[in-house]
């Protein structure tokens, strides 16, 4: 299982390649250390999943039904904001030109570990998505995580 945590400051190449920061690249599972999922996130990020991550929802995203309009769309919508890169021995990947366009990532961004993925933002943007009041980040905590 992959973890990831903390944030760290990237910087895009010239073709839109991304150094994965090497204590990202150390969690990545032995199975899928080369070979990554992109996908547009709802909010406009985009999410790298290892591919063994990515193949647990991949399973639930598939076995919807095909006769239910609300899940064909969710399928559709799903599998369209999806890109396979693959690592190479730099450590980079290409980020496809429309998800650079929907994460509005140009020269920097923001790496962040999400457990069992990873972000990727445009740091002005980022911030926008930040819980910066303490009462606020106290409550969802004990909203969510107390038992």
């Amino acid at each position: 299982m992959a973890f990831f945590t903390s944030e760290y400051e990237c910087k895009l190449d010239a073709k839109g390649r991304l150094v994965l920061p090497a204590k990202i690249k150390v969690n990545l599972p032995e199975a899928s250390s080369t070979e990554l999922v992109l996908r547009r996130g709802f909010e406009p990020h985009l999410i790298v999943y290892p591919m063994l991550e990515y193949k647990k929802i991949h399973n639930k995203i598939s076995s919807l039904s095909e006769f239910n309009a609300e899940q064909r769309k969710l399928k559709r919508n799903f599998f369209r904001s999806i890109a396979t890169v693959e690592l190479d021995s730099a450590g980079r990947f290409l980020i496809p030109k429309s998800m650079l366009a929907h994460a509005k990532l140009e020269k920097e961004a923001i790496v962040v570990g999400m457990g069992n993925t990873i972000e990727i933002w445009n740091p002005e943007v980022y911030e926008d998505y930040l819980i910066n009041d303490p009462s606020e980040y106290s409550e969802l905590a004990q909203r969510f995580l107390d038992e």
